[in-house]
């Protein structure tokens, strides 16, 4: 019986957090402007989201044009600054490691909507114009902690005498840095690279209250003006469909790849 009732709150688990996709992904073969109403099966909001021809809402696709350019760029800077401050939390010693590692993991456990107040204030205070940079450099900040978290425990596993044998055998720090701790720890930066894309592309306060008021506008903003006017753009249905499944494929291509690499490792 315990057997039994594990599974089935596991199954009702699962339905209770996929349905909503599976019915999004549904009724985005309809044209029907309200979903839940079915008008039969078509293919006409994939074509309109494809070709842009959207009856005015051409808007949605800079929201998602905004949406990627901001979550690759926060990435790719949270990445690099992330890898650096990872290197040089781990090398510090005692206290000070303690205390820098409590607050690198601050920004990750405090509510969106007070970091997002708080940049805000920040960049008023700054007389920054807010607008796409802000909204940048707000993405960074608060993705730089997760970084910093998925390549501490490569630092960690790494053999501490790597790096030093590369120095004493003639390689200078920089290349020391990229020849070999770079290798060891990609799978962390790679696995921080795509965390803090997720976080950026999913974010909504803190874009928010650092986009300013000259109409920027991210996927996550969109939806929420859009909601507010009465109903939502019927291709958003399409497009969730669509970045559901590119998440899928790419989780799948990455689980599969750590498997071979594992069933490698253990064939060694």
């Amino acid at each position: 019986m315990k057997k039994f009732f594990a599974k089935l709150y596991l199954w009702i688990l699962l339905v209770i957090l996929y349905a909503p996709l599976v019915f999004i992904a549904v009724f985005s073969f309809t044209e029907s402007k309200v979903l839940g109403s079915w008008e039969g099966f078509s293919t006409h909001l994939y074509r309109n989201l494809l070709t842009g021809q959207m009856q005015g809402n051409s808007s949605l696709l800079a929201a998602v044009e905004n949406t990627l350019l901001i979550a690759l760029i926060a990435a790719a800077f949270s990445t690099l600054l992330g890898t650096v401050a990872a290197i040089g939390i781990h090398n510090l010693k005692g206290r000070k490691k303690k205390a820098v590692t409590f607050l690198n993991n601050i920004p990750m456990i405090n509510p969106d909507i007070i970091t997002g107040v708080s940049l805000f204030l920040l960049f008023v205070f700054l007389h920054f114009s807010q607008g796409y940079v802000t909204v940048v450099l707000a993405h960074i900040t608060f993705c730089t902690p997760y970084v910093v978290l998925s390549v501490l425990p490569k630092l960690q596993q790494m053999n501490p005498n790597i790096y030093e044998a590369a120095l004493d055998l003639g390689a200078t720090p920089s290349q020391a840095l990229w020849k070999v701790l770079v290798p060891e720890l990609r799978p962390g930066m790679v696995s921080g690279f795509i965390l803090a894309f997720t976080m950026s592309l999913d974010d909504f306060a803190v874009t928010f209250f650092t986009r300013g008021t000259i109409g920027l506008d991210t996927l996550s903003t969109y939806i929420y003006t859009d909601a507010r006017k009465g109903g939502l753009t019927p291709e958003l249905r399409p497009l969730m469909t669509l970045i559901f499944l590119v998440i899928l494929i790419l989780l799948v291509i990455i689980n599969v790849r750590q498997d071979r690499l594992q069933k490698q490792n253990e064939n060694r």
